[in-house]
């Protein structure tokens, strides 16, 4: 089923497919960025497609892409679960600074893409455009860069942020620790029992 979607997606948006595999059984298409948009929601309305289900979408880095705006990959992965079919469908964007890294957001197509994209706009920089909420997911607000950029220094040290007060967080703010003495990683923490030092 799914080299035939690879056929069809060629011979209905021609040089929009800018290359096609099906390396180890994984169907892959490669489509310009401008078409993104048009190609995904071709893939989940056309009923001889309907790719219903997004696995996963994320972003790779490939610094070496940089001189021609290609630095990062953005993959997303779809099953047609009426046609038990799957796709790969990638496309590249961004310089070295990250300029021109974006692409439409496909969460009116699918609305699972939401977290998937707000993480790859936080790990990678990744700009969707009408995307609902395109703010960080899994870094606080003031974080500066990208962490999953492989030019992101390892010991790069981030800006410190104070607590909120219970004011401004409009609730209480009651900090409970995650362990007792005697649960958790003892050895993390230096807490040993000196009967067991004895044994």
């Amino acid at each position: 089923m799914t080299v035939r979607v690879l056929d069809k997606l060629k011979e209905r948006f021609g040089s929009a497919i800018l290359e096609t595999h099906s390396n180890f059984g994984d169907d892959t298409a490669l489509v310009a960025p401008a078409s993104w948009k048009e190609i995904c929601t071709f893939l989940r309305k056309d009923p001889q497609m309907d790719f219903d289900l997004i696995i996963d979408l994320c972003g790779v880095d490939y610094p070496h892409r940089a001189e021609t705006n290609e630095r990062i990959e953005i993959v997303l992965h779809l099953c047609s679960l009426p046609k038990r079919a799957r796709l790969r469908l990638k496309t590249r964007v961004g310089d070295e600074e990250l300029n021109g890294a974006e692409v439409d957001s496909v969460t009116h197509i699918w609305p699972g893409a939401n977290w998937f994209e707000r993480e790859t706009f936080d790990m990678m920089g990744v700009k969707f455009r009408g995307h609902p909420d395109l703010r960080r997911i899994l870094m606080y607000p003031e974080f500066e860069g990208h962490p999953l950029l492989k030019d992101y220094p390892a010991a790069r040290t981030q800006p410190l942020v104070q607590y909120r007060n219970e004011e401004e967080a409009g609730l209480p703010l009651e900090k409970i620790a995650p362990f007792r003495e005697d649960e958790g990683m003892s050895f993390g923490r230096n807490v040993w029992n000196s009967a067991d030092e004895n044994n």
